[in-house]
């Protein structure tokens, strides 16, 4: 078989040139990107490989060789005409599924910067260059091809009322299946519009490594919008990716949250991801407090926008020292409150609590020496069960920033607004418990 290879090195990760080559695992920047595909114990990329990488690859530039090699799972080089090509295959291929929930591409430059194919080989490499034009892949044997914009970011596939809830099983990698979609039972929520060019994930950068885990990220994002999904990523601690209702909700963290302060001398940033969905991570990582990296919420009943009546009763405010409480139980003291923040070492300075309107729970305001600390107060409190007399199950506290920069002037806002009636009203006809 004639030889195949690369130029000016080889094809391993490490130091590189100023080529066009990506390589799925660690390398310098290069024209070309080395592609290794994460199997279930599968074989489904070993054939046709080629024609899939390149219909993947083609969308992000024009690509001129790819060669495959088979080690550790299935490995390949794809040379593109230019650096700026490489790299935009890198940035938008990379941790992306080729499959829903399989075959997940890792990718990065390459060290050789030209690749050699002396001759096309269908299952092992192909020069694009050497026939009279580009030769087009067959239609892959895995499924229906996705279609891609030429040279764009790859198709973007729109949450629904129908698909929002199921998720799990919509097919969310770079080439679709002939699997249908289970229609959601979720109730009606704003979605991002067809042909909205904007995903609805995002990146969330600077959690504490130690402490952080998704429950905790989603007790502060689910004020913003509807929460599908959360997963942290094991190369890069503290980081996490996070899949919203759609765009709005992630414009709504970004202007919210980016560059917030939390606890004592962190400081989280919050930036669109360029991947429009998450796809279900069968088994996750632990995270350092023993919790799952990954974690499923779209049929969580603690999102707060839900259907168009939930969604208004929401107040889209930025960070303050001082947070409504709700959902608490009615014979709850200042003091018992305290002591419950207390136990969670985010300590409050101040607690007040709203006249009842109802005997089914209660409200209030409480707040904490600064920013950082009601932001930290929010992720490791929000949705805290609550012990109350005569009842099955707990309630579960509510919490949400408050407009005001003061107590009185937090007092005097919620009465005018009718938030002391509404937070009582509204809470006690949902379920007590979640």
């Amino acid at each position: 078989m004639p030889y195949n290879g690369a130029s000016n090195g080889s094809g391993g990760a490490g130091g590189g040139g100023g080529g066009a080559t990506i390589v799925v695992s660690e390398g310098p920047q290069n024209k070309k990107i080395r592609t290794g595909v994460q199997q279930p114990g599968e074989n489904d990329v070993h054939m046709h490989a080629r024609d899939v990488l390149h219909k993947i690859c083609h969308p992000h530039g024009q690509v001129l060789r790819i060669v495959i090699f088979k080690k550790n799972g299935v490995q390949a080089m794809v040379e593109f005409d230019n650096l700026d090509a490489a790299t935009r295959a890198r940035e938008n291929l990379n941790g992306a599924d080729i499959y829903a929930g399989c075959c997940t591409l890792k990718i990065d430059y390459a060290k050789p910067e030209k690749l050699n194919v002396y001759k096309n080989e269908p299952d092992t490499s192909w020069d694009y260059t050497l026939s009279t034009g580009e030769i087009l892949p067959k239609p892959p044997l895995l499924g229906p091809g996705a279609a891609f914009p030429p040279f764009g970011a790859p198709e973007y596939h729109p949450t629904t009322p129908d698909n929002w809830k199921g998720a799990s099983i919509h097919p969310t990698g770079l080439m679709k299946e002939p699997t249908g979609v289970v229609p959601g039972r979720n109730a009606p929520v704003a979605f991002t519009p067809q042909g909205q060019a904007q995903g609805a994930v995002m990146m969330v950068y600077g959690l504490d490594h130690d402490t952080s885990n998704t429950d905790k990220l989603f007790n502060l994002v689910c004020l913003y919008g509807n929460v599908a999904r959360i997963k942290f990523l094991k190369t890069k601690e503290g980081t996490a990716m996070v899949q919203m209702g759609d765009s709005v909700a992630v414009e709504r963290c970004v202007q919210h949250l980016n560059n917030i302060p939390v606890g004592t001398g962190g400081k989280i940033q919050i930036a669109f991801s360029k991947q429009n969905f998450l796809s279900e991570v069968i088994n996750p990582f632990l995270l350092p407090d023993h919790t799952p990296s990954f974690k499923e919420y779209t049929g969580s009943k603690n999102n707060r926008f839900l259907s168009p009546a939930q969604a208004s009763k929401n107040r889209i405010q930025p960070p303050s020292k001082i947070l409504h409480f709700f959902n608490t139980p009615p014979g709850l003291t200042e003091d018992q409150l305290i002591g419950i923040f207390n136990i969670k070492d985010v300590p409050a300075t101040s607690v007040r609590l709203f006249p009842l309107k109802t005997e089914r729970s209660s409200s209030g305001l409480i707040e904490f020496p600064n920013i950082s600390q009601a932001v930290l107060a929010i992720m490791k409190c929000n949705h805290l069960p609550i012990e109350g007399k005569g009842t099955k199950f707990p309630f579960i506290m509510k919490l949400c920033f408050s407009s005001s920069k003061s107590m009185n002037g937090a007092w005097n806002n919620a009465t005018n607004e009718g938030m002391i009636e509404k937070e009582n009203e509204v809470d006690s006809k949902v379920d007590i418990y979640n």
